[in-house]
């Protein structure tokens, strides 16, 4: 049995015809799932009896409990949520002039290991299936229907690399893009990769119209592999050509997402090197104030010198950008709030654990009392 999330359109139309049903079945099923957006069969009114007892016996809905949900001041809501085997995992609805965006995790964990990155304190433990990504979207879609109001972007940014589990990915987008899914554009989906050159190749011979982002970060390769462990499997040239392969099929600009860190990547001619790195190509540049992870001790640059390195950027001729900060004032950065969480469950277990040891010993001390107590009477008896 699974989540009646996992499936795409087109598997359910497959799935229904399986059963002799008609293909307008599987219109059906979708309009409750993703237009009513239902969470129970026998809600399904317009289906027979026989019908809602099928899909009870093949599915169920939601694969993810609420954990937590933080909310910022400037409408940035951060989602915690937990999978049926107990692991943790975050989404992120953003607010922006032209709509609300979520940002989805894609892995438990991540293997990137980049430098700066929260997510990759902790391995990935597993890949999400797509009914836990799309549960991730349903459930951020559920809290805007009490507003009035919709999701309209998609960014696979969030904890875990998303080409590292590229199927499901794949899998999922086409639900929430599909008209009778979601509905949500194609060029409003992003998905964003480390580098992982072979899936980049893959994803430019689908001549897909969602976006493609790469986390760049570092202009040279030196640095590039000391922020990113991905750099050393596949390097800048190996990067970039299939970069120039990527945008040769499809004739789509992309974007590189460039965290600026104080010190470490923000300097005036690491903004040239960049500018020449990227001069070729069509894309932009995302620059992204930093949020600070406690555990890795980089800090964040000055507006100041953000624009500096903007400016540089502009005069080259690369078009650029710098994103607005958001949810500064709660755990903003992917992997934050899960970790805290993990370590509140961890405390939480060792503190049981010593609650417990304490109480064998308080009823180890019991038994040693009345053991002396019926020693004491023995001997009053044999005296």
């Amino acid at each position: 049995m699974k989540s009646i999330y996992d499936m795409s359109y087109a598997q359910m139309e497959d799935w229904c015809l399986s059963k002799g049903w008609k293909k307008f079945r599987t219109q059906q099923i979708f309009a409750w799932l993703y237009k009513e957006r239902v969470t129970d069969f026998d809600a399904m009114s317009n289906l027979s009896k026989e019908t809602r007892e099928e899909l009870k016996k093949d599915f169920y809905f939601n694969p993810l409990t609420l954990v937590r949900k933080q909310e910022s001041k400037d409408g940035t809501t951060k989602f915690l949520f937990k999978t049926e085997d107990g692991a943790l995992l975050e989404s992120v609805m953003m607010v922006f002039d032209y709509g609300n965006s979520i940002c989805v995790s894609s892995q438990v964990g991540c293997n990137m290991g980049c430098a700066f990155c929260a997510s990759g304190l902790t391995k990935k433990q597993r890949d999400l299936t797509s009914a836990e990504m799309t549960a991730q979207v349903m459930h951020v879609q559920k809290e805007l229907d009490k507003k009035g109001e919709r999701l309209s972007h998609i960014v696979v940014m969030g904890t875990g690399e998303p080409f590292d589990n590229y199927d499901r990915v794949m899998n999922f987008i086409k639900t929430v893009n599909h008209d009778r899914g979601l509905a949500i554009g194609s060029r409003h989906i992003t998905i964003s990769t480390s580098g992982i050159v072979d899936k980049i190749r893959k994803f430019a011979e689908g001549h897909y119209q969602y976006n493609l982002a790469i986390s760049l970060h570092a202009p040279d390769d030196t640095l590039r592999s000391k922020l990113m462990p991905v750099n050393r499997a596949f390097g800048l040239d190996q990067l970039m050509s299939a970069v120039e392969y990527y945008t040769s099929l499809n004739n789509r600009r992309l974007t590189f997402e460039y965290i600026l860190l104080k010190g470490v990547n923000d300097s005036p001619e690491q903004a040239r090197e960049l500018a020449r790195l990227l001069r070729p190509y069509c894309c932009y540049v995302n620059l992204i104030p930093y949020n600070a992870v406690d555990e890795h001790g980089f800090k964040t640059t000055t507006r100041e010198e953000a624009m500096k390195f903007y400016d540089i950027l502009k005069k080259e001729g690369i078009a650029v950008t710098i994103r607005k900060e958001h949810g500064s004032d709660i755990d903003a950065a992917c992997g934050q709030l899960r970790i805290k969480e993990m370590k509140r469950e961890k405390a939480a277990k060792q503190n049981q654990e010593l609650s417990r040891k304490q109480q064998q010993e308080a009823d180890s001390g019991l038994v040693e009392n009345v053991y002396d107590e019926i020693a004491e009477k023995d001997e009053d008896a044999l005296a």
